[in-house]
């Protein structure tokens, strides 16, 4: 344990874990970063990096007496190395969550017993279970667990669109498509002691399955801006949750408000609170995990942010810039396509 700056332990090396180490910085907390991808590029602003697998229960318990908190930045580590870590320091948020979060069927389950509106949707293991539940069609099929920014998903419009040689490996669930008109998100912070931080709701527009950009204020009506923030209230009280999560809408052209899914962690959609408010969720989240006091949210700016993909980075690495834009580059070493490499934060 350090006896000076106290260590907050990150498991995962991606750039949410890399904008985490900055605001811990900023808050005079160190960061350890262990993950088990050696070109991580959270190991440019880390205080130190691990490098490992997540098997390795040697380096797992090491890291985990190192710390004085701990945390992570996705949500599709093994809940065994999660549980495993937190029997030696607790981990935040409680990995527990994550068992409800990670499967997509088990999420909608959770979400259902809470009278939270999602979509209409079925467990599917086989052709014979899309037959059975074609009046979902048009939709889309999902794997309950792992897949984002549009991975493990398929599009099936008629029964004639699942293939015969298709061969359903995974649990996957089937979603009816609804008639989209927007979609939003909802970044909130909930402390120890049970206070909430929220951000108003984030518009968000997506391109190939990807978030493309993401905009305050949203266009939406006060009464969706309420309801939102209501049933993202509901969902971080009845999970005990600590730290920063985000939860995603879709918006139908009847205005009716589905819950599309939980992140349980900082988001993509929540880069903008960098700028664009006094404590972004970053800060939020490391004052949530650390036991930190909390502070009122106060927005600077309107803003919009836009995601960076793949060799579109050379188009604005050594660029200038103008006041009111503010560029981060992820700093990964491989640009690949559909990559997000970095993003851009304008504000209006």
């Amino acid at each position: 344990m350090s006896s000076t700056k106290p260590i907050l332990g990150i498991i995962g090396g991606g750039q949410l874990g890399s904008m985490l180490c900055q605001a811990a910085k900023n808050l005079d907390i160190k960061t350890t970063i262990l993950t088990d991808d050696k070109q991580a590029p959270a190991q440019n602003f880390c205080d130190e990096f691990i490098y490992s697998e997540y098997s390795n229960t040697e380096n797992i318990e090491q890291f985990a007496r190192s710390c004085d908190f701990i945390t992570f930045e996705f949500e599709n580590i093994p809940f065994e190395i999660l549980e495993k870590i937190s029997s030696i320091q607790q981990v935040r948020p409680d990995p527990r969550i994550n068992k409800v979060v990670q499967n997509r069927f088990t999420e909608k389950n959770f979400l259902k017993t809470l009278d939270i509106a999602t979509t209409s949707y079925a467990f599917i293991k086989s052709k014979n279970d899309v037959e059975k539940n074609k009046d979902l069609l048009p939709g889309i099929l999902k794997t309950c667990t792992l897949g984002y920014d549009g991975k493990g998903q398929f599009v099936i419009q008629t029964m004639q669109d699942v293939k015969e040689d298709w061969c359903f490996t995974a649990d996957y669930i089937l979603e009816k498509f609804i008639n989209l008109k927007q979609e939003i998100s909802i970044v909130i912070t909930r402390y120890q002691n049970g206070d909430l931080s929220i951000f108003e709701p984030i518009e968000n527009v997506h391109k190939d399955q990807i978030l493309n950009t993401s905009t305050i204020p949203a266009n939406i009506s006060e009464e969706l801006f309420n309801k939102a923030q209501n049933i993202a209230k509901t969902i971080a009280e009845k999970l005990k949750y600590v730290g920063t999560m985000c939860v995603e809408f879709f918006i139908d052209k009847d205005n009716n408000l589905y819950v599309n899914e939980i992140a349980p962690r900082v988001h993509n959609s929540g880069h903008l609170t960098i700028n664009a408010f006094n404590v972004s969720q970053f800060e939020n989240h490391i004052r949530a995990v650390c036991n930190l006091e909390k502070i009122e949210l106060k927005k600077k700016s309107n803003a919009q942010m836009i995601n960076i993909i793949g060799d579109e980075i050379n188009n604005y690495r050594g660029k200038s810039f103008n006041p009111n834009e503010y560029f981060f580059d992820y700093l990964k070493k491989e640009v690949k396509d559909k990559r997000k490499m970095g993003h851009i934060t304008i504000l209006k």
